[in-house]
């Protein structure tokens, strides 16, 4: 199956609405195609903040005897006009049916939705800001990053132990020269580094080893807030401001390594 008519089918996919012979065709393909494989790992990813981070309203109580009563309470008569025109062929029946439809939208709008507001507006409101955050939260963009780049076997576009290899490659195509340090001492070797679009602006990253583990780490000139260590996607991000330098690590890595690695590296980064 080729991209292009693969690509329609991955949010059908990932909802499980594809029959047996589309299914595996879809599965097939992930197998090989990063490209498609990303965009079905985004869908999973979000379907699982949308159920973690949205608020969540429960139907009113009484929602339901409102509606079993709205029924009750139609007059007979009405409904067995209503029965008397759903006869095929004739122009009475097509005129009937369409006074149907319009009764049922009016019950609809004047009494199942009004229940249901509060959860469509809550469902709206917050996809916006799920959408502002995966816009403009850094972290996420920076998981994303580093999700991309090992699908796409790119995680190391300068690959080297040497600092002063890794360094010169990096400001060479930045408008700043990013501190870099080789931890292998302490068990996180240089990989090597690559450029990250960040918030629109290229950035610096460095990619350390730990065992069996990948460590990206993001570097730039300004400082932010720096929020608490935190899980995202099933990685585990770290952000420290230091030696005047914003850091922020991705990996999957345990947090408690990823914490101490990368105030390691800020403390190596503010030596002369």
């Amino acid at each position: 199956m080729k991209c292009e008519h693969a690509q329609p089918l991955v949010a059908a996919y990932a909802d499980g609405e594809l029959d047996g012979i589309r299914r595996h065709s879809i599965q097939k393909h992930l197998r090989t195609c990063a490209r498609c494989a990303a965009a079905h790992a985004d869908i999973l990813a979000l379907r699982a903040r949308l159920r973690s981070e949205l608020p969540y309203f429960a139907a009113p109580p009484g929602l339901q005897e409102r509606v079993r009563a709205m029924v009750a309470d139609t007059p007979p008569a009405r409904a067995s006009a209503s029965a008397s025109r759903w006869r095929w062929g004739s122009g009475a029946g097509l005129a009937g049916r369409a006074a149907a439809v319009r009764s049922r939208w009016q019950w609809i709008s004047g009494g199942a939705l009004a229940g249901c507001a509060a959860t469509v507006l809550a469902f709206v409101v917050g996809t916006s800001v799920l959408d502002w955050r995966t816009e403009h939260d850094l972290a996420n963009e920076a998981v994303a990053s580093h999700v991309r780049a090992t699908l796409d076997h790119r995680l190391i576009e300068v690959a080297s132990s040497d600092r002063h290899t890794v360094k010169p490659w990096l400001s060479e195509r930045l408008d700043y020269s990013p501190p870099v340090r080789d931890l292998a001492a302490g068990g996180f070797p240089l990989l090597g580094g690559r450029l990250t679009t960040l918030e629109g602006r290229p950035v610096a990253t460095l990619v350390y080893g730990y065992r069996k583990h990948t460590i990206d780490v993001y570097v730039q000139p300004e400082a932010r807030d720096a929020p608490p260590l935190r899980e995202l996607r099933g990685f585990n991000v770290a952000h420290v401001n230091g030696a005047g330098w914003d850091w922020l690590a991705v990996s999957d890595a345990g947090p408690e390594v990823l914490d101490a690695f990368l105030r390691e590296l800020v403390h190596e980064a503010s030596l002369p």
